[in-house]
C-alpha cells in the first residue's frame, strides 16, 4: 500500500493556449478512497492518467509512497487502472480476461489460478468463470474488469468513471460494490467521476475541480457544510443549493424586500453585494403573516418519505427555480403559494464579487 503525491503536476496539451492541469498539488493517504469529481472538461480524468502513465506530465513530480513514478512507464508503477468500457478481450473467458496480466507477467499457472479464484469468490463470479464477455451483463462485465485489477494485487487502483455505462439501478449496487471492496482491499484508490453523488457517497474525500485548478479537497460532509466558494456550493448537493442575490444591510442578507438572517461572522464581512446560499432541506415553513420568502408552487417531486417543491418567488434577487423539501405528509400542491424562512445557522453566505465563502 502508498501514499499518493502529485507536486505541482502539470499537463499542457499540445497546440493549446493553456493548460488542462496548471499544477496540481494533492496528498493522498495510505489506503484512502480519493474521488476527483467536476463538470467535463475540468481536468479530472487528465489527472488520473498523469497518475497511471497515459499522459506526459510537462512539469511537476508524482510519487506513490517514496518513489517517483513522473517518467516511469506504465507498466512499472504497480497501478491497476478501471476504465469506463470495460476494456475486455472478447474472444477470452473471465478466467482468462483476468488472469492475462498475470499471464503476461510469466506468473506460474498453478498461482494465477489462485489469484483468479480469489478475485472471483471476492467479486461473486465463481459461476462465470467460463462465460464470454458477450454472455454477461452490464454489471458482470464491470466486475470482471475489477477482478482483472485486484488479481495485480497493485499499490494503486486508478478508476476512470468506471459506473457510466450502467443503467441508474445497476450503477447505485456497483458502487456500493465498489466502496465495500475497497475498504476491504484497503488498497489507495483515486476514482473520476462527474456525478457528485457517486462522489458523496463513495469517496473519504473529494476533491473537487474546476478548469484544472482544485477547488475544495474535504470528508464529503465538510464539503456539503462548508463550501469554500459559489462554484463548490453549486456543484455539491442535489438538488443544488438555492443561491438567491443579495446585499448586505445591517448585518442580515437583503434579498428583494425579504431580509434573510445570516450568521455572525458573516454579518461583520458583508460589504455589498453577496450571494446567500440556503439548502432545500434547511427552508422551513412559515405564515404568511411572519414574513417569509414567497414560493409559487410550480413542480411538487413526490419521494415517498419526503417531497422537493420546486417554485418561483418573484422576488429580486432569488433565483427561477427556489427548490424546498419537504415532509411527503405535508398539504403541498401544484399552484399553492407557501411561505419559507431559515436559521441563520443554516445559511451560507460568499461574496458576490469573489466567489469566496464569508460564513464561518
Amino acid at each position: 500500500m502508498a501514499t499518493v503525491t502529485f507536486e505541482k503536476a502539470q499537463r499542457w496539451y499540445p497546440g493549446m493556449d493553456k493548460p488542462a492541469v496548471p499544477g496540481i498539488d494533492l496528498e493522498i493517504e495510505d489506503g484512502e478512497f480519493m474521488v476527483l469529481v467536476g463538470p467535463s472538461g475540468c481536468g479530472k480524468s487528465t489527472t488520473l492518467r498523469m497518475l497511471a502513465g497515459l499522459e506526459e506530465v510537462n512539469e511537476g513530480k508524482i510519487y506513490i509512497g517514496d518513489r517517483e513514478i513522473t517518467r516511469l512507464p506504465p507498466k512499472d508503477r504497480d497501478i491497476a487502472m478501471v476504465f469506463q468500457n470495460y476494456a475486455l478481450y472478447p474472444h477470452m473467458t473471465v478466467a482468462d480476461n483476468m488472469a492475462f496480466s498475470l499471464k503476461m507477467a510469466k506468473m506460474p499457472a498453478e498461482e494465477r489460478k489462485k489469484r483468479v479464484d480469489e478475485a472471483a469468490r471476492i467479486l461473486n463470479l465463481q459461476e462465470f468463470l467460463e462465460r464470454k464477455p458477450k454472455a454477461l451483463s452490464g454489471g458482470q462485465r464491470q466486475r470482471v474488469a475489477m477482478g482483472r485489477a485486484i488479481v495485480r494485487k497493485p499499490q494503486v487502483f486508478c478508476m476512470d468513471e468506471p459506473l457510466s455505462n450502467l443503467d441508474a439501478k445497476m450503477r447505485v449496487a456497483t458502487r456500493t460494490d465498489i466502496a465495500k471492496l475497497q475498504a476491504d482491499l484497503g488498497v489507495t484508490t483515486v476514482y473520476v467521476t462527474h456525478d457528485q453523488v457517486e462522489a458523496m457517497t463513495m469517496g473519504d474525500r473529494v476533491a473537487v475541480m474546476k478548469d484544472g485548478y482544485l477547488q475544495q479537497v474535504d470528508t464529503p460532509l465538510g464539503l456539503y457544510d462548508r463550501p469554500v466558494n459559489l462554484f463548490v456550493a453549486g456543484f455539491i448537493g442535489s438538488p443544488q443549493m438555492n443561491l438567491l442575490s443579495a446585499t448586505g444591510q445591517e448585518g442580515k442578507a437583503k434579498v428583494g424586500e425579504y431580509l434573510v438572517p445570516v450568521d455572525e461572522a458573516a454579518a461583520h464581512k458583508m460589504h455589498g453585494d453577496i450571494v446567500v446560499g440556503v439548502r432545500p432541506e434547511a427552508w422551513r415553513q412559515v405564515s404568511a403573516d411572519d414574513g417569509g420568502l414567497p414560493v409559487q408552487v410550480t413542480v411538487v417531486e413526490e419521494l415517498g418519505a419526503d417531497a422537493f417543491v420546486y417554485g418561483t418567488s418573484g422576488v429580486e434577487g432569488a433565483p427561477s427555480n427556489v427548490i424546498v423539501r419537504v415532509s411527503a405528509r405535508d398539504t403541498v400542491h401544484k399552484g399553492d403559494v407557501i411561505h419559507v424562512t431559515t436559521d441563520p445557522h443554516q445559511v451560507h453566505v460568499f461574496d458576490a464579487e469573489s466567489g469566496e465563502r464569508l460564513s464561518e
